[in-house]
């Protein structure tokens, strides 16, 4: 089995790749890009949530499964924390590692298709000489509109994306087997809070009615600028982001501790 390594140069010292290669043997690749990843059976990403994101696009599009260490702060999307090398590369060797299947969003803008692990948020953009303070949205969800809402922006979070970004704009949380997706109003005057849950079949289109731009952004990654009349859809992906786990870590547990 050939497992390769995939690590965020600028919090990642040489010291831990190196140190990793060594346990994974001959078999090992290391990745300093994201488009170089390929040809591998695993994949160990070492970083913060920012890297595993990078990474899973790319090894979803490849069918490989990866496993995170967290080098970052809060590390939601890792299994391990630094100094547990000898546990990935254990769980990255090992053939009948469970592997957990997670969904993505796709999302439509124009001639843009891109898929996202965590979220689509679309955002107010904030300028200096704006007169808007917040914007109009409509929204639908299948064929059957769901009103219009005034708020600073939205978010559409996968199950996973739901333990951080959702979460610190007043969402809920989701385990990440779960089959649905948050759509959370952000800084709403009404509804703040109160997300609601759309199925993983459903098909969310977004149009701004009124307001200033609006920011589109994937997963932390600004995709393109919305004007009055401009649509989004975001539906759930044909492609999953799959990621090892040792099955000994409990998902509350692990929120617990790295929220407090």
């Amino acid at each position: 089995m050939k497992v390769g390594i995939f690590y965020h140069e600028k919090k990642v010292d040489p010291a831990s790749v190196k140190a990793l290669a060594a346990l994974l043997g001959k078999a090992c690749a290391i990745f300093p890009r994201v488009g170089e990843i390929g040809g591998v059976d695993r994949l160990i990403v070492l970083g913060g949530d920012g890297a595993v994101l990078r990474a899973a696009r790319r090894a979803s599009e490849l069918g490989i499964p990866l496993v995170g260490v967290n080098f970052g702060t809060l590390g939601f999307l890792t299994e391990f924390e630094r100094d547990e090398l000898d546990r990935a590369a254990r769980l990255a060797l090992d053939p009948s590692a469970r592997v957990v299947r997670r969904a993505m969003l796709e999302v439509g803008f124009g001639d843009l298709r891109c898929d996202c692990l965590n979220e689509v948020a679309l955002m107010r953009r904030i300028a200096p000489d704006s007169e808007e303070s917040v914007v109009k949205i409509d929204v639908a969800i299948g064929e059957a509109p769901a009103g219009e809402f005034v708020a600073d922006g939205l978010i559409v979070a996968t199950p996973t994306g739901s333990t951080a970004y959702s979460l610190s704009a007043g969402g809920s949380i989701m385990t990440p087997d779960c089959e649905t997706f948050l759509l959370t109003p952000v800084n709403a005057f009404s509804m703040r809070s109160r997300p609601i849950i759309c199925p993983d079949r459903s098909v969310l289109r977004f149009t701004l009615s009124s307001g200033g731009a609006v920011e589109l952004h994937g997963d932390g990654i600004f995709l393109g600028e919305l004007h009055k009349g401009d649509t989004v859809t975001v539906a759930k992906s044909r492609r999953c982001a799959a990621f090892l786990t040792d099955c000994q870590t409990n998902f509350f547990r692990r929120l617990t501790e790295k929220i407090n």
